[in-house]
């Protein structure tokens, strides 16, 4: 039971950062409670490679 309710919260962990990555830094705007937050986020997908628009439309 205590393996379920870890997993769970760990997956409601992941989908609030994804949602909050997406509603702030992704669009550009500053984060309104924890911009350092919203910082390291932006930072962190920056040293992610990407394919650009013309690479994935192939």
């Amino acid at each position: 039971m205590l393996a379920i309710i870890l997993m769970m919260s760990l997956g409601v962990l992941v989908a609030a950062a994804v949602a909050v990555y997406v509603a702030y830094p992704h669009r550009g705007e500053e984060m309104p409670v924890a911009p350092q937050l919203g910082d390291a986020m932006r930072k962190g997908v920056d040293a992610l490679p990407t394919l650009e628009d013309s690479e994935s439309r192939v």
